[in-house]
């Protein structure tokens, strides 16, 4: 047997019902007796969830009501479970509110790689907003440059030697040396 009830929220501005009690009936006497939690929708939806159970490892939606009673002996379990208590048409369920979370595990960490996905997308267009340029500025000069003398009797034609106190010099003819600001 359900027990449901039918409440108006004014928040949501419309009614919404709710399974209270689940009793299991034999011999036409109560064994046994279920609270239920978290199984409510909208009433001109039904309810639908893969597993309702007395177990935990259903994440156990059907609690025993005392600690007398013998419902602990019981162990419910109703897979592909829907319900709905109100405003049915044609004999068919209207459209099931679903008891899945929104944050599955699975969801969840997809959130969590998104959101690192997204801090390394930032970090690097943080970078790259200050990058500095490298511009090059060039300054050349021509000057002409001195070397010693060399010992060498083939370029003598080329080299133009230059007067000075002692020691032979020759300059190289158009030369030029550039200084770089990075």
């Amino acid at each position: 047997r359900f027990l449901l009830t039918t409440s108006y929220y004014q928040l949501s501005v419309q009614n919404w019902f709710s399974l209270h009690r689940l009793q299991l009936l034999y011999n036409h006497s109560i064994q046994a007796t279920f609270n239920a939690t978290r199984i409510y929708a909208p009433a001109s939806y039904s309810y639908h969830c893969a597993h309702v159970s007395s177990l935990q490892r259903y994440d156990a939606l059907l609690i025993p009501s005392s600690a007398n009673d013998l419902s602990k002996l019981w162990e419910v379990t109703f897979i592909d479970f829907q319900i709905q208590g109100f405003n049915i048409q044609e004999g068919h369920f209207a459209y099931a509110k679903d008891c899945a979370s929104f944050f599955s595990p699975a969801i969840l960490m997809g959130l969590v790689m998104s959101l690192i996905l997204l801090l390394v997308l930032a970090y690097a267009l943080h970078m790259l907003i200050h990058l500095k340029s490298l511009d090059r500025h060039y300054e050349c000069k021509a000057s002409p440059a001195y070397f010693a003398q060399m010992k060498d009797n083939d370029m003598g034609d080329e080299k133009e030697p230059l007067r000075s106190s002692g020691n032979e010099s020759y300059e190289l003819r158009n030369q030029q040396f550039c200084k770089i600001y990075i």
